[in-house]
């Protein structure tokens, strides 16, 4: 992996090559949630149920899953820039195609594909990231990609809604092609040719690193972080409404506040992190623990309980940022097989914090109680990661160094 000098430098600035990075998250992460906004349009268009339109969503989490390792791999001899470019030009092509998908089996088709260029372009972004600067800033790097994600739920997603509302889902669609190609022409200008350049550790080696403690550890930290964040989140709305006595109206502007919280915790999580990476790990995860009591505590109260919203969104992406950083800093030998499952991972996450939320409604424990769940994986998560981190004081092990 060839590192640019010029992006060397202890400057306050964002480098440019990071920028384009953020722009092209920026807008896969729009593309995967916007189409909640407009899921009954996109249901009545293409004469399906809207439950059956939901498989948009899911697919879409399925190819980042599966699909982004597969291609990762078997993609690992292509210099990064040019891969960056071949899965931006998918992404881009599958939104013109999605624009003028003829029916719901199509357009499912088309959403797989392009969550295969997701889940492939997120671990790939990673690994260019942490290139980019010096080790001191990793996981500033790592934040402004996550930030990609929190700003697309910000900014991205309400915008394509509003667009998809006053002219038809389509446009939506046609927007995100719009975007693409924005995102295209931002990293052909301003990443370096060379920037990220793989060197292919051997499939054995890519798969052996997953075996040390710190990367199985952070796994499992990620997937009790899901559980903490998307437990509550997959039913926010009815929660909000029915235990907090919020309005319908009111809801979106609490979920915005909650993004401008994530927003700011990414960054907060960069900078701790390059501070102090893993006590700073296990101080967010005990904090992050505290505030699923509080929202339990709160639920009925509407000041507070949106006060705990935000600080809820703001610490769910401070501590994704050091958990990202661990994985990259404990792979930097082998690192294409886990930078690619991070974003699988993720999802994985989701789709588990989803049906376990889901069950404990059926079982008739009520939307108040699913923060419980959150609390119990906090609590399992600061346990991991002290352990861990212990053992690795103990044992005196050291991060590998960069494949040469």
């Amino acid at each position: 992996m060839v590192e640019d000098p010029r992006f060397q430098q202890d400057e306050p600035n964002m480098p440019l090559p990071l920028l384009a990075l953020f722009i092209a998250a920026f807008a896969f992460g729009t593309t995967e949630f916007v189409i909640a906004g407009v899921l009954p349009q996109v249901a009545g268009g293409l004469g399906v149920s809207i439950p059956t339109a939901g498989y948009l969503v899911s697919g879409y989490a399925i190819g980042i899953a599966v699909g982004g390792p597969l291609v990762t791999l078997a993609t690992v001899a292509l210099r990064r820039k040019v891969l960056l470019l071949c899965l931006l030009a998918l992404f881009t092509l599958g939104q013109m195609a999605c624009a003028l998908a003829p029916d719901f089996t199509s357009m499912l088709s088309l959403r797989v594909v392009t969550a295969v260029a997701h889940g492939s372009y997120f671990g790939v972004a990673m690994v260019v990231a942490v290139s980019l600067v010096p080790a001191e800033r990793r996981s500033m790097a790592v934040a402004v990609i996550l930030a990609g994600l929190t700003v697309s739920n910000v900014v991205g997603v309400p915008l394509g809604t509003a667009i998809g509302n006053a002219f038809g889902w389509r446009s939506t669609f046609w927007a995100m092609f719009g975007l693409g190609l924005v995102a295209m022409l931002a990293v052909a200008a301003l990443l370096p040719a060379r920037v990220g350049a793989p060197r292919p550790a051997g499939f054995l080696k890519e798969v052996r690193v997953l075996g040390r403690q710190q990367i199985w550890s952070s796994l499992i930290v990620m997937l009790m972080l899901m559980m903490a964040q998307f437990v509550p989140l997959t039913y926010i709305a009815p929660y909000l409404t029915g235990v907090t006595g919020l309005s319908e109206s009111t809801v979106p502007f609490v979920l915005l506040a909650n993004g401008v919280g994530a927003t700011i915790g990414v960054f907060l999580g960069g900078r701790l992190s390059d501070w102090k990476l893993m006590p700073s790990l296990i101080a967010l995860l005990a904090m992050q623990a505290a505030v699923m009591a509080a929202m339990y505590a709160a639920s009925p109260y509407p000041v507070p309980m949106v006060a705990v919203i935000v600080l809820w969104g703001a610490l769910n992406f401070a501590i994704g940022t050091p958990i990202q950083s661990r994985i990259l800093g404990w792979t930097a030998d082998a690192p294409n097989l886990a930078s690619a499952l991070i974003p699988s991972g993720f999802n994985v996450g989701i789709a588990i914090a989803a049906s376990v939320g889901a069950a404990m409604l059926n079982a008739g424990l009520g939307y108040r109680a699913l923060p419980l769940v959150g609390l119990g994986g906090m609590i399992a998560a600061t346990a991991v990661a002290a352990i861990s981190y212990a053992y690795e004081l103990n044992k005196g092990q050291r991060p590998p160094a960069k494949a040469s």
